[in-house]
């Protein structure tokens, strides 16, 4: 597996791609070029692609021939929920975000850093989703452990580019179930390649999950249509829905940038409000791992205006829910999603969903 480099800038893939932001996130461009300094570091310690290096092939070996289950740490739900299902039981998998939690945001504990360091795997999602995890990823990779962004396995074509970030990608890939597919077969040919005896079944396991993630795509595609037109507009605290909105043909606004290190301005409140009151949207959405402080504000501003809005429920942009529960699935968080959008803004959807399991 030949190194992957990104065409603007020819720093290697092998962590994901740079940061996405609006231009007017000062702060998040100023992590950005903290991280791409970390990127320039990578390139310097060969680290392209840890399929590509004898050394980490070998060491792969040594940790499959330990014995099972081996150790893989991931970064979010979504990239963990994918390892688990393909790996099966011949691994044990180890998140590092669970619910409520901003990956933005997110920095590793010493316990975070141990885990990874230990592990005979890693997973994260990449396109600088986790950027505050860049130099944690660099130390890893002076240790030639084989560590992988699941993204790295969606072809760019499929990447959405934000106006004023041209070269810089979108990361909340997971929004398009299609395109998140891909990534599971990603996933399935790096653990064949790191436990060859089993390759099979990762294979196996990962052409079973996909069937199902195409039924839920097509679950998504029909809910989402049957939206009056007029009220087909999905407001939300931050620009996470993009794939989502291309995928199933919903336009998205929302009041922060990609990255939930971006800051809303009083402005940007005022015209979201404007839109609200001259379409007369009903509902707007708040999210699990954001605050609900500038949702709110809108909400109150709507009022002012003569104009009462609700809020339509809670979505999962950047974690999905509790462990351990249906919405604590990746296929459980768009099922909540789809769901609950369609039925705030005057579509049709079951009342618990695609499989009749919602909360």
């Amino acid at each position: 597996m030949a190194p992957f480099r990104i065409p603007s800038t020819g720093y290697p893939m092998v962590f994901g791609s740079p940061l996405v932001h609006r231009p007017k996130c000062r702060r998040a461009f100023q992590t950005l070029s903290g991280a791409l300094a970390l990127f320039s570091a990578l390139s310097l310690l060969g680290c392209g692609s840890s399929a590509s290096s004898p050394s980490q092939r070998g060491q792969a070996s040594d940790a499959a021939a330990r014995g099972y289950p081996y150790t893989v740490v991931t970064t979010t739900a979504m990239v963990t929920d994918i390892v688990r299902i393909v790996a099966g039981d011949n691994a044990k998998v180890t998140g590092l975000m669970g619910e409520g939690v901003d990956p933005h945001l997110y920095k590793p504990t010493r316990n975070d850093v141990r885990r990874l360091m230990d592990a005979d795997i890693v997973f994260y999602s990449g396109l600088m989703l986790e950027g505050r995890m860049s130099e944690t990823f660099t130390q890893i990779a002076r240790t030639n452990k084989p560590v992988y962004a699941v993204t790295a396995g969606i072809d760019k074509s499929s990447l959405l580019q934000p106006a004023g970030a041209q070269g810089h990608w979108d990361p909340h890939v997971w929004m398009d179930v299609s395109a998140w597919s891909e990534c599971v077969g990603f996933v399935a040919e790096r653990l064949a390649e790191f436990d060859p005896p089993h390759a099979d079944a990762y294979r196996q396991n990962a052409a079973a999950y996909r069937a199902e993630l195409e039924k839920l795509d097509g679950y998504v595609r029909r809910v989402i249509a049957g939206i009056p037109e007029q009220q087909r507009v999905l407001i939300t605290a931050h620009d996470a829905f993009e794939y989502f909105s291309r995928a199933y043909s919903i336009p998205v606004r929302s009041i922060q940038g990609i990255s939930t290190e971006s800051e809303a301005g009083v402005n940007d409140i005022n015209r979201l409000v404007d839109f609200i009151v001259e379409r007369k949207i009903k509902a707007i959405f708040v999210e699990s791992s954001v605050s609900q402080q500038n949702i709110r504000a809108v909400v109150e501003g709507a009022a002012q205006k003569g104009w009462e809005v609700a809020i339509g429920g809670q979505l999962f942009s950047d974690a999905m829910g509790r462990a351990g529960t249906y919405e604590g699935t990746y296929i459980g968080m768009i099922d909540h999603n789809a769901t609950t959008i369609a039925r705030s803004l005057g579509g049709e959807a079951p009342e618990k969903g695609f499989l009749g399991k919602l909360q």
